[in-house]
């Protein structure tokens, strides 16, 4: 049973100042007051009023229907009126008074197949499946034919219900295939194939997209459908499944949408599928879908984990071209596959790219490609980074310092390196204990004069520990 209200449910700022005056009585007395205390308020609603207060009363039933009899003294018993006491009720699972304003509307001949689709929806909620799809099946004996839409906003309610909804669509879709005034259209397959992703279940999605091909062809019109398929192949993580299917569809003129592109290029980037991401990546431009920075960032990172540097330069050249411009993302993935590939030479030019573009390294890229340099037989292109980051102010600098310094000792450039391990405590940047130990083996190795400038530098390095 409603219950009354002992305040005025907070209602939207849009609410008109009718609707309020009207939802205050009905929230606040009890179905048999209500009638006097509207016809006490002068109020001749509108169409538009009795609209906005039904839409505003689902949680007082019966209020609401005390209401639209006293609205229909002034003669707004419109179907869209009608629709909406027939939903209210059917929500608040008051079925049998939902027939009663059913047959109500058959004898004032303003039922329409929406009435229906409320039922429908409502009795699916419910998880009265039986109840939904007998509804279907009466509509001819209230003068409403059971066209292919209707059935399909049944198929919609039943896989929009509870659990065991779509196995009963599924059924349904049996009797839609034997009738001849409803048979099953695309939109009628898209909802089952909707419905079955949301179970994950990929073995009947397998059927039920087999026997729509056969049904009802192949259209660019169907992509919801597409994607509803192949998102359920991926949910059940058979992607090489999804893969094959997107190359049927491929051939035959079909795709899905961006979205599910999108979805299905993390995937192969997580299973670090190279092949299958060109494969995947060739058919989504080849329909004219552009993708974003974020499946283009993805798809060089995927080619760069699997050392295809060359594919990922061929990614970041197309980029601008469809309206993807590369950021700091695009850059550093690729330039941490060179350094991790040693291309030297490549490494070098693609630093002078980055900068140019305003999209430096990360300082771990930084630190990483010092190092390569070093290793790399380019010492001074390692020299010519770390004098970027110091005068570009990059932080933090500490990586990259010492990775500078051991470069340097492993070439035992002692005067760069005291004059660069001098310059970083001035700066502040701290320099490991492991650093100093390798600082130590090659000023000692040389000698007494270098093991006596080592030592001066040893102290100062520990003053700076200190402070």
């Amino acid at each position: 049973m409603e219950e009354n209200s002992t305040h005025l449910t907070t209602l939207p700022e849009s609410t008109t100042p009718t609707a309020r005056i009207i939802c205050d009585i009905l929230f606040r007395q009890s179905p048999h007051q209500i009638c006097p205390a509207l016809a006490s308020t002068g109020i001749v609603p509108t169409l538009d009023v009795v609209i906005e207060v039904l839409n505003l009363s689902y949680h007082y039933p019966f209020s609401a229907v005390k209401f639209f009899q006293w609205a229909s003294a002034a003669h707004h018993r419109s179907p869209a009126a009608w629709n909406l006491i027939v939903d209210l009720l059917g929500r608040n699972r008051l079925f049998d008074s939902m027939w009663d304003a059913i047959r109500s509307m058959r004898d004032q001949s303003t039922l329409s197949p929406a009435t229906f689709s409320s039922a429908f929806s409502n009795y699916s909620a419910a998880g009265q499946f039986t109840d939904a799809v007998m509804t279907f099946q009466v509509m001819p004996k209230y003068g409403v034919p059971p066209r292919v839409a209707a059935a399909n906003s049944l198929l919609a309610a039943l896989c929009g219900g509870h659990d065991g909804g779509v196995s009963r669509a599924v059924e349904f879709l049996e009797t839609m295939k034997a009738s001849e005034e409803f048979g099953p259209d695309g939109d009628s397959f898209g909802i089952l194939l909707k419905g079955l992703e949301k179970e994950g279940n990929s073995a009947k999605a397998k059927t039920v997209f087999g026997e729509m091909v056969v049904r009802v062809g192949w259209s660019k019109a169907y992509t919801s459908a597409y994607d509803a398929f192949l998102s359920t192949l991926l949910r059940a993580e058979e992607v090489e499944e999804a893969v094959k299917f997107l190359g049927v569809m491929n051939r035959n003129g079909c795709s899905p949408s961006l979205s599910f592109f999108s979805k299905l290029v993390d995937t192969l980037v997580k299973k670090r599928s190279a092949k299958n991401g060109v494969l995947v990546w060739d058919i989504m431009v080849g329909n004219g879908l552009m993708p974003n920075l974020a499946m283009y960032n993805a798809m060089i990172g995927l080619m760069c984990d699997c050392n295809e540097v060359d594919r990922a330069f061929g990614l970041l050249d197309e980029m601008v071209f469809n309206g993807a411009f590369p950021d700091s993302v695009s850059y550093n993935v690729i330039f941490k596959c060179l350094i991790k590939n040693n291309r030297v030479r490549e490494a070098g030019k693609f630093f002078v790219e980055m900068v140019k573009n305003e999209c430096p390294p990360t300082h771990f890229n930084f630190a990483a490609a010092i190092t390569m340099f070093f290793d790399g037989d380019d010492p001074e292109m390692g020299v010519e980074i770390w004098n970027f980051m110091v005068e570009n102010r990059v932080e933090p600098l500490d990586v990259a310092a010492n990775a500078l310094l051991l470069g340097l000792c492993k070439l035992d450039r002692l005067s760069e390196l005291k004059r660069s391990a001098d310059d970083m405590l001035d700066r502040r940047i701290s320099i490991y204990e492991s650093t100093m130990a390798s600082l130590k083996t090659v000023y000692y190795k040389d000698g007494r004069g270098a093991k006596h400038k080592y030592d001066g530098l040893a102290r100062r390095w520990k003053t700076s520990l200190a402070r």
